[in-house]
């Protein structure tokens, strides 16, 4: 379990190096780079943008900038914002929170209810619920976040007013019953297509576990169906499950982008485009390390779950 481990880590420590070139390479790349918001400056000379690039060490070549970033990196440098000078691991943090809270509410709900739908869709195979299931979960995977975000904002905060159309708490309220409601409309909105992953996933893990011979066994024993489903077809079915949830994290992320813009939700995917259009790369690299480690970590920590769970997949 020790070497599986190291070699997870030493993979994922490898795969970070490569996104931080690649993140790195194309936002100094890019047209316009990070000089272009002093260009708006009236009375900005070229004399004054090279002596700006200099005091910012951006007329250094790009490998030597990138390796002098990494190093500040690792010693818990990020940078400080190109907007107000703020140190970038500051930024971020007052921006998590937000994100936290609307990515737990949403997972909790794609779960919940992509799990109930799965295994009942699978025990009932054939079925009109069955059907019923399949329909809805194609309808939500085909449908786009912001074009479901923007409906459900028209009808439940504009025709029924019961919920409110965005931010993420009343100015003079700030309650814990103001915050939830608030965070109603954005986590239904980023678990729906994950209700749909979840639900599908878990219906063909099911439908793999109640074939076997186990539960035949188990079955033929006089086991009730409650009882074996709840004591083996789940615990079977939800092994897959673990390696899902740190896939899934990638997306959450990619979808909290999409839905914090559209609910102005303050968190960090609203800040990435914040950030983008002023071109803000510090702050912009400093999300975009960040979000990888945590979508490494995701996944780092879902392949040891899952070597715990099942020593089959560890290779020492």
């Amino acid at each position: 379990m020790l070497g599986y481990t190291l070699r997870r880590l030493w993979q994922s420590v490898i795969l970070l190096l490569i996104v931080s070139v690649i993140g790195f390479s194309v936002l100094n790349l890019a047209p316009g780079g990070p000089l272009s918001q002093y260009t708006l400056t009236p009375g900005m000379t070229k004399e004054a943008l090279d002596r700006i690039a200099e005091q910012m060490g951006l007329n250094r070549p790009l490998p030597v900038q990138y390796l002098d970033w990494l190093w500040r990196l690792v010693q818990g440098d990020w940078g400080h914002s190109y907007r107000d000078g703020r140190p970038v691991l500051e930024i971020i943090a007052g921006h998590l929170w937000a994100t936290i809270l609307l990515m737990g509410g949403s997972t909790l709900l794609s779960i919940l209810i992509g799990t109930w739908l799965g295994v009942h869709t699978a025990i009932r195979r054939g079925s009109a619920f069955d059907y019923v299931g399949t329909i809805v979960a194609m309808v939500s995977l085909s449908i786009p976040t912001f074009w479901f975000g923007l409906v459900a904002i028209y009808v439940f905060s504009l025709k029924l007013q019961w919920l409110p159309a965005g931010n993420m708490f009343t100015v003079g309220d700030g309650s814990f019953l103001d915050y939830v409601r608030h965070l109603i409309l954005p986590s239904v909105v980023l678990a729906l297509v994950n209700v749909a992953v979840w639900s599908r996933y878990m219906r063909s893990a099911t439908l793999e576990v109640v074939n076997q011979d186990f539960i035949r066994t188990a079955r033929a024993k006089g086991l009730s169906p409650r009882r074996v489903l709840l004591k083996h077809v789940l615990g079977n079915a939800m092994l897959p499950m673990i390696t899902l949830a740190g896939v899934q994290l990638p997306a959450l992320l990619g979808g909290a982008l999409v839905t914090e813009t559209v609910f102005t939700w303050p968190g960090m995917g609203r800040l990435f485009l914040d950030s983008l259009g002023y071109n803000d790369y510090p702050v912009v690299m400093g999300l975009l390390m960040f979000s990888a480690i945590l979508v490494l970590l995701g996944n780092f920590i879902a392949d040891l779950l899952v070597a715990f769970v099942d020593p089959r997949v560890r290779l020492d």
